[in-house]
């Protein structure tokens, strides 16, 4: 592929992220532009636009690299959306697949497939899919069958030269389609297997543990033209304006394939979905603007969280369920030991190829078969390792980072907790591979990534729940506050470094809206009042009611705390969500062995408590609560607006926008026309909007950030900051806090020299600020400010 020469792209002032699917095609979005563009937004951000598997409310299971997807208007209705979008100033961003793509039924819509399991290691695309043909071998493994294949074989019948299974269809090796079916079978270049197999019988490398997304090879220059020709020449063409590529830690080098995307679109505006921890930083040669903004959601949301209340929260709730430390008390020992139930079971293949790739390492030379390395020894110092690395994974070399730092204490806890000395002996051979930069080296990243994803993200943040609001992505369960100083070092840091990269409040993937965890992150401002709460509501964990309607006091607290944080009780919304989030904790029931009994004990605690009676007395604490989430929720806004970086707002977050777990955050999202009136929320969010896209070198590496610190007993209820001198933010946090310690009183903020007006104040006429002025006024209207110089 040449080099596509693209004229630098304007960087956005902010970004809106629209969910595309069949329901809300291209054509839905072109009637939005008028009201999006009004809003203030720069550009458009589009979930993914290519040939996807028919019905996809998502689209990241792509089939074809080739095609825009038909069932979102083709082509022709990405560009009709981009011409209308540019007409009213707006650009596009759209998001970029490159780890993996769909495994689906049938498996002819995906021709790359396709070739692969008709043709096997010789086919033309063998070379696009990551298999370990010796492993299985010489065959793929196909775990879709729905019991023991001696048992299904009676299910299958050859038909129009292919092979059919219930909905599935797959090619036929040629010269093999009169074969007797047992023949048949042994003869494909595909092995079709019970579903449970794929725990640990795998042999493709895969999305986390979700079979049915094969992963891709994109570090093959080939495969790389192939599954982004078509994006690039849309880039090229104006049709499209900027990336996010989604999950570039499953790649074999996600430096080394960022750095060819960067080369091939110019150096357009890119941002990646790569999940920081909290003391991480995204390596500096990497080609972006910036990660998509989970590090910025962490430090807003942690700003609006209270550190000593959330440890007293974390008290209730460890005395309401009685959880054992490692099964939801207590969070290390929970995160840990949901990693080793991982690779004990959904990524027990993936840890088999890795220790497979140690030992013909091990094999291949001599100063390593001399050591007397065993299968178990190296796979128990690999699996101590991974357990207790706290970053999603390390990476070669120019992009090492604190990688190597944080993979030496991780071997280091790895040794100590291993008590065979042949196995802490052969964590030190572990660090030996991981130092050549090979294939092992390689899988180990690749399943880092997926191992901390699957444990933390979809087990331990379901099992541990103190705090609902503080288990979202790349954030820290344990001790999600973050104060002031903090705060105020990652906007220093995100403006010197990374100026243009994303920040979020909520997003597709976010577990609970902004405006949910900001009702409730109050929590955290009064726990006592909570455990009152639940004793009103439920009883003690033994009471009468807890065990007519609940399967266990774990669900009676994320019941409550989720039915609160949404705020209304619509049964099929809390239904869905709570029955998710059992099946993620997988305690009591999973999405594997489902427990029918304690998922119907979960419905009717659902009918009979949460939209019950006890919903009353939710809703009262909702009441009495709620002037301290406003505060919350707008002052997050405002921050997020304006803060460094380029915002992204999620579909509806100008206004009022309450959602769950997905599905419930994917739903189809009409934006409200522009001469609506606008709410308390939308004014704040246009105006900020506005002013940036008026003013951008006010907002971007052009304007200076500065923090201001108040005066006087309320200080560190105040996060204020200038930027560029011209703009002055200005929130309260922990106003029920605040509140309970006299409110402002005598708390002064000194503004920099000049007069200042807040444009957020409608009435006539604007009062005019100078110097030191009071909080208790500043804030009288409204908890928060946006100022301007005059």
């Amino acid at each position: 592929m040449s080099t596509r020469a693209v004229r630098p792209l304007p960087v956005p002032t902010a970004t809106y992220r629209v969910q595309l699917q069949p329901d809300h095609p291209f054509a839905a979005v072109v009637e939005d532009v008028p009201h999006l563009a009004d809003l203030g937004v720069s550009h458009l951000h589009l979930s993914p636009v290519l040939e996807a598997v028919p019905g996809s409310a998502h689209g990241y299971d792509v089939v074809d690299h080739s095609r825009v997807r038909r069932e979102l208007g083709g082509e022709d209705g990405l560009r009709e959306l981009s011409a209308v979008a540019g007409r009213h100033g707006l650009g596009l961003v759209v998001d970029v697949v490159p780890n993996h793509m769909a495994f689906p039924v049938p498996a002819r819509l995906n021709r790359a497939l396709w070739l692969l399991l008709r043709d096997g290691p010789e086919a033309e695309t063998a070379h696009w899919f990551d298999v370990d043909w010796a492993a299985g071998d010489g065959r793929l493994l196909v775990p879709v069958l729905a019991d023991r294949l001696g048992r299904e074989t009676a299910a299958m019948r050859v038909a129009d030269g292919e092979l059919a299974y219930g909905p599935h269809r797959f090619p036929l090796r040629p010269g093999t389609e009169t074969l007797p079916l047992p023949d048949l079978l042994d003869a494909q270049h595909y092995r079709l297997a019970w579903w449970r197999l794929g725990r640990t019988e795998l042999n493709y490398r895969r999305f986390f543990s979700v079979s049915d997304l094969i992963a891709v090879r994109v570090e093959d220059p080939e495969v790389f033209a192939a599954t982004h020709g078509l994006l690039l020449d849309l880039l090229a063409e104006g049709v499209v304006h900027g990336l996010r590529v989604d999950h570039p830690d499953g790649l074999a080098d996600p430096g080394a394939y960022l750095r060819r995307l960067a080369e091939h679109t110019g150096g357009a505006w890119t941002v990646v979905e790569k999940i920081l921890a909290p003391a991480e930083r995204l390596p500096a040669a990497w080609p972006v603007a910036g990660t998509t903004g989970y590090d910025a959601l962490h430090r807003l949301d942690g700003l609006f969280t209270d550190p000593e209340g959330h440890a007293r929260l974390a008290d209730h709730y460890r005395e309401f369920t009685g959880a054992a430390d490692d099964l939801g008390g207590r969070w290390r020992p929970t995160e840990l030991r949901a990693a080793h139930e991982m690779l004990r079971g959904e990524l027990a293949a993936e840890l088999s190829r890795l220790v497979r790739a140690g030992l013909a390492r091990r094999d291949a030379d001599p100063r390593l078969r001399h050591l007397d390395l065993t299968p178990t020894a190296l796979r128990a110092a690999t699996t101590a390792l991974l357990v207790r690395l706290p970053i999603y994974r390390t990476y070669p070399p120019p992009d090492t980072g604190d990688g190597a730092r944080l993979l030496a204490r991780a071997a280091h806890e790895a040794r100590s907790a291993l008590r065979l000395p042949d196995e802490a002996e052969a964590v030190d051979v572990v660090l030996r591979l991981l130092d050549e930069e090979g294939e092992f080296a390689t899988r180990l990243a690749q399943l880092s990534g997926a191992l901390r994803a699957k444990s933390a993200e979809d087990t331990a943040f379901y099992r541990y729940a103190p705090l609902l609001s503080a288990t979202e992505v790349g954030g820290d369960p344990d001790r999600p506050a973050v104060g002031l100083a903090e705060f105020h070092e990652y906007c220093t840091r995100q403006r010197r470094d990374r100026p243009h990269g994303q920040t979020v409040l909520t997003t597709h993937d976010t577990k609970r809206s902004g405006d949910v965890r900001a009702a409730l992150a109050v929590l955290t401002e009064c726990p006592d009042r909570w455990r009152r709460l639940l004793a009103e509501v439920a009883g003690t964990p033994a009471g009468p009611d807890a065990a007519a309607t609940a399967p266990d006091p774990h669900t009676v607290w994320t019941g409550w705390q989720t039915a609160y944080g949404l705020g209304v009780p619509d049964r099929d919304r809390l239904a869905g969500a709570l029955l998710k989030a059992a099946r993620e904790a997988k305690l009591h029931t999973t999405w594997t062995e489902p427990d029918t009994l304690h998922e119907e004990m979960i419905e009717r605690f659902v009918d009979k408590s949460l939209c019950g009676q006890g919903f009353d007395e939710v809703t009262a604490l909702a009441e009495e609560l709620a002037p301290h989430v406003r505060a919350g929720a707008l002052g997050r806004q405002l921050l997020h607006l304006t803060m460094p970086g380029v915002p992204d707002l999620y579909q509806g977050t100008e206004d009022a926008y309450r959602a769950l777990v997905d599905p419930d955050n994917r739903a189809p999202h009409r934006v409200r026309p522009a001469g609506d009136p606008p709410g308390e929320r939308r004014a704040l969010t246009r105006t900020a909007l506005r002013l940036r896209r008026e003013r951008p070198e006010w907002f971007d590496e052009r304007g200076d950030y500065r923090p201001l610190y108040a005066d006087g007993p309320g200080a560190e209820h105040c996060v204020a900051f200038t930027r560029a001198g011209a703009v002055v933010s200005v929130a309260t946090r922990l106003s029920l806090r605040l509140a309970e310690a006299g409110g402002w009183r005598d708390t002064t903020l000194t503004l920099p020299d000049g007069r200042w007006t807040d444009l957020l104040v409608t009435e006539e006429p604007v009062p005019e600020l100078a110097g030191s002025v009071t909080l208790a006024e500043l804030t009288r209207r409204a908890p928060v400010a946006l100022l301007v110089r005059r």
